[in-house]
């Protein structure tokens, strides 16, 4: 009954943890000005986390140590230094997106400017962080992030043509207007958006915070497998709310109202109010994660103690890590610079690092001193080489079409 208990929990949290800002921004503006043409895209990169958060989940359940801390074992501190660096920049800037998402979110509720708010946010993360009980913490934000079903609930009731839409995603073009080059850029971002570092190494952590091991491969294997798609159906949910509304009006996502419009046309004020505690619960969640991942991370290489589980004074340094992340992605919004644009550069960087966060992984799942006769098999393999090759391509185009397409504009 625990492990049915577990899985059960496991499978609704990854579903409801899924979605985050970068999520919600990149699905919105994508549908809006291109249609159902990147679906493929979003299904892509669905797939490539969960090839590769089991890769994570199997070496902290068989290994019983966490991701990061065999990649500088593994791969020698020089390399894994390199490692860190450009985790933690991607990772610091995502969560100061996830702050400025939540505060948003509360602005719309409330109509009082977000940058008042990101202090109280800052606060409220850090006391979940410092006084809530990870499995809690984990379920709470995750299960309230269920409210973002409102998002397929909404497609349905925009009574959309169905074989419409599955023509635009199995014929994907350039809609006019857009150049090949912007295509891309967004594409890269999206897939970015489902691959994002930390999710991996929070994952792998995670599972050492609920001490997984051996038998417990079940339910890691359940959480991603079933948890990671299912969450991908929201963010699909989102690009297609949209596509079905934002794009024949020729409107660009600019800003958080703009994403959850789509919900308000056919379901009014209780689909706006409900999307709105998804919004906050989900984007809340993810800033719980990123924070989290900066302190694993950097305590997991240093050799610090870590975790939730330990008393704080036990694990001081990796505390000290999250309120130093969490205080420097609070400055970097409080400055007013555009949300929107923070968590679009936030997906560009990210898809620069995937390389440096799935190479180490597929490494050490390779490795049988450390994973014993639950090494890759030759499925894994192929598939993860074949993602490391998609990986680089994004990673070298990134920045380059951010360039030339100065951004998206």
């Amino acid at each position: 009954m625990k492990r049915l208990l577990a899985v059960t929990l496991g499978v609704l949290t990854a579903i409801g943890g899924f979605v985050d800002i970068g999520d919600l921004v990149a699905s919105s503006l994508v549908g809006a000005r291109f249609g159902f043409s990147l679906v493929w895209v979003l299904l892509l990169g669905v797939v490539g986390i969960c090839v590769y958060a089991e890769m994570a989940g199997r070496v902290a359940a068989v290994a019983g140590r966490p991701t990061f801390d065999l990649v500088r074992e593994r791969l020698g501190p020089r390399a894994a230094l390199v490692n860190l660096i450009g985790s933690l920049l991607v990772t610091a800037l995502t969560l100061a997106a996830e702050l400025a998402g939540v505060a948003l979110a509360i602005e719309l509720i409330s109509s009082v400017t977000y940058l008042l708010w990101v202090p109280a946010v800052v606060l409220m993360v850090w006391l979940v962080i410092w006084r809530t009980r990870f499995e809690t913490m984990e379920r709470v934000f995750g299960l309230a992030g269920l409210a973002l079903v409102v998002f397929v609930v909404a497609v349905v009731g925009l009574d959309p043509s169905w074989s419409g839409m599955l023509d635009g995603t199995l014929h994907p073009e350039v809609p006019g207007g857009e150049g090949v080059p912007t295509y891309l850029y967004y594409g890269i971002a999206l897939f970015a958006s489902a691959m994002t570092p930390y999710e991996v190494f929070f994952f792998s952590s995670g599972g050492i915070e609920e001490r997984w091991g051996p038998e417990d491969l079940a339910v890691a294997r359940t959480n991603v497998f079933v948890g990671f798609p299912l969450g991908g159906l929201l963010s699909l949910a989102i690009m297609a709310a949209a596509a079905l509304v934002l794009h024949p009006a020729g409107v660009e996502v600019g800003n958080l109202s703009q994403v959850v419009l789509p919900v308000a046309v056919p379901l009014g004020k209780a689909g706006l109010a409900l999307v709105l505690l998804g919004v906050f619960a989900a984007t809340f969640g993810a800033a719980l994660e990123t924070a989290l991942s900066c302190g694993y991370t950097t305590a997991q290489y240093f050799g610090w103690r870590w975790g939730k589980a330990a008393p704080p004074r036990a694990a001081s340094r990796f505390h000290v890590v999250v309120a130093t992340a969490l205080v420097a992605g609070a400055m970097l919004v409080l400055t007013g610079i555009d949300p929107v644009k923070v968590t679009e550069y936030s997906l560009v960087f990210a898809a620069v690092a995937l390389p440096l966060t799935y190479l180490p992984i597929l490494v050490v799942a390779n490795d049988p001193e450390y994973m014993g006769r639950a090494v890759n098999g030759r499925l894994a393999n192929t598939v993860g080489v074949l993602y490391l090759a998609v990986v680089l391509v994004a990673a070298t185009a990134a920045v380059p079409l951010m360039i030339a397409t100065k951004a998206g504009q």
